[in-house]
């Protein structure tokens, strides 16, 4: 059995005595670990799906000075090689050293990037070693046996990749339109059936692109439901990524692996017919690209109190906003930022398009809304050659924008991404209970993962009793200080990720920073409860 308190301090709220009467003693909880199990196993099995080897037979020997190619099968001095991934940056080496007459033979590991390792053996075994690259990509790894009693050298090699993705910024562009035919069906989605969006090898993103930036849209459906994103090849995830009721237009940006033929599939799990957009803004592959740094969330615009613009935004009309050198983000390197955009107020329907500056506005769309309705959706955008990025109003009347920073990537430096399944990592529906009206739920996600930077999660909120919004941001307190009692209520930050109002079901991206203490924190700015639903899509790890 256990005990209210004991469910309070596993899952990261702290009930009232009233509350923790009311609640049942055997109350099931989602505990610190259970998540930290799930965030462990999805990253394993993506950094463990490749292996790279090269048998002993590889082995090439040098004796007193004079190249002798090794017979295949002989029983000479050799090593067999095999290497898979530890994390983003990481891979673990196995070296079976086969050895001649028990003499002492010295093992020297040249990692391909600079660094090296020296073992010593005196007899056959197998050597594990671990090791950290500073980029991701490719490297070949070189073991040399010397034998310096009979003056023989044995090497072989092998080329490995860490598991690790950077990102590259893509031009905004319409990859699927099931309206009007682009991506190959100009058909709505049935019930339960599936798009099939080309990513690999499509408008200019690389074949073996691991990961891609997409903003899903649904558009005219006939009944409610969620749209999946996964990748192609994959069992269809239990996870959602865009919910919606019949009839409304909603989007939501995703970061979802790509599938080995080089697709993403979304399934519409709803009764009815819905119509799908995807449109690109930037690819991930294991080669030296772009890096992420997170940024607790920053607002630097609001057309409500004059903050990056003036007043609302005029129907079909733009405006620049300067993103480098403002909340945290540097003035050079900056390849692209997250934002979470919010548009509120607006006059009539419409959407609004985030591009870089200096280019024309692409037919793509970031967020769309209703008149009189608040909605936000979580943004990557390329960043212009003056570190501008322009946001353009395409409906008719004129609309309040609201813009929150999350993060930016670089061309140096920054974190590596790691795409995995989609995970569910916390449901208050099934393991806790809704978090309160201006409180928070905590769940300590990268609690002993120092290298875990931040996490690529799709927050849902659901059973909502009124209006509302929700805010993500880093937690100073620590695990060890929730669970002995000695923390301080944290101030969330002037900035929102999802808007609701009562009755809705209303999902978001969002790139979430572990902060300083891998504490992270989902505040419910409303005044009446809320559940709350977290999955994970991926994960930023730095070296």
């Amino acid at each position: 059995m256990i005990s209210a308190a004991v469910v309070a301090a596993v899952i990261g709220f702290v009930p009232t005595a009233a509350q923790a009467a009311n609640q049942p003693a055997d109350q099931p909880a989602e505990r610190q670990g259970s998540a930290s199990a799930k965030i462990d196993a999805a990253a394993a099995a993506a950094v463990k799906s490749a292996v790279f080897r090269s048998p002993a037979e590889h082995t090439v020997r040098k004796s007193n000075g004079a190249a002798a190619a090794a017979a295949k099968g002989s029983t000479d001095l050799s090593v067999g090689l095999a290497a898979s991934g530890t994390s983003a940056h990481g891979i673990s080496l196995d070296a079976q050293v086969n050895t001649v007459g028990g003499t002492p033979v010295r093992v020297d590991i040249d990692w391909g990037d600079g660094k090296s390792d020296t073992r010593q053996v005196t007899k056959s075994e197998l050597l594990t070693s671990k090791h950290t690259f500073a980029q991701v990509g490719k490297h070949k790894v070189t073991v040399t046996l010397t034998d310096q009693n009979n003056n023989v050298t044995a090497t072989n090699s092998v080329e490995v990749q860490a598991a690790g993705s950077k990102f590259t910024p893509h031009a905004p562009t319409r990859l699927l339109d099931t309206r009007s035919g682009i991506g190959g069906s100009d058909r709505p989605v049935t019930p339960y059936g599936v798009a099939r969006v080309k990513v690999g090898g499509n408008s200019g993103i690389p074949a073996d692109a691991t990961a891609v930036a997409l903003n899903v849209t649904v558009v005219n459906p006939r009944s409610g439901g969620h749209i999946t994103a996964y990748p192609s090849g994959t069992v269809q995830p239990t996870t959602s990524n865009v919910n919606f009721v019949a009839g409304q237009t909603v989007p939501n940006m995703t970061i979802v692996p790509v599938g080995a033929d080089g697709y993403v599939e979304l399934v519409n799990r709803s009764y009815g017919d819905v119509d799908l957009l995807a449109d690109v803004t930037g690819f991930f592959t294991r080669s030296a690209a772009g890096g992420y740094t997170a940024l607790e969330p920053s607002r630097i615009v609001d057309s409500r109190a004059g903050q990056g613009t003036w007043g609302q935004v005029a129907g079909r009309s733009e405006f620049p906003v300067q993103v480098t050198g403002q909340a945290g983000v540097p003035h050079s390197g900056v390849t692209a930022v997250a934002l979470n955009v919010t548009v509120t107020g607006p006059r009539g329907a419409g959407h609004l398009t985030l591009f870089p500056s200096g280019q024309q506005a692409p037919d793509t769309s970031n967020v769309n809304f209703g008149a009189n309705q608040t909605i936000a959706n979580s943004v990557i955008v390329p960043v212009g050659p003056n570190g501008q990025i322009n946001i353009r109003n395409g409906a008719w009347d004129p609309a309040d924008v609201i813009v929150d920073v999350v993060g930016y990537y670089t061309s140096n430096g920054g974190a590596a991404y790691l795409p995995v399944l989609p995970t569910r990592l916390h449901d208050s529906r099934e393991w806790d209970w809704p978090v309160p009206a201006q409180d928070y739920r905590w769940l300590p996600l990268a609690d002993g993962k120092p290298n875990n930077k931040a996490y690529v999660l799709n927050t849902t909120v659901t059973n909502t009793r009124g209006s509302g919004h929700l805010t993500v941001s880093p937690d100073p307190n620590t695990w060890d200080q929730y669970k002995s009692g000695n923390w301080g209520t944290p101030a969330p930050p002037n900035a929102s990720n999802l808007n609701w109002t009562a009755g809705a079901t209303v999902p978001n991206l969002v790139q979430a920073s572990t902060g300083t203490t891998g504490v992270i924190d989902f505040w419910n700015k409303g005044w009446d409860p809320t559940d709350l639903v977290v999955d994970m899509f991926g994960v930023y790890q730095s070296n």
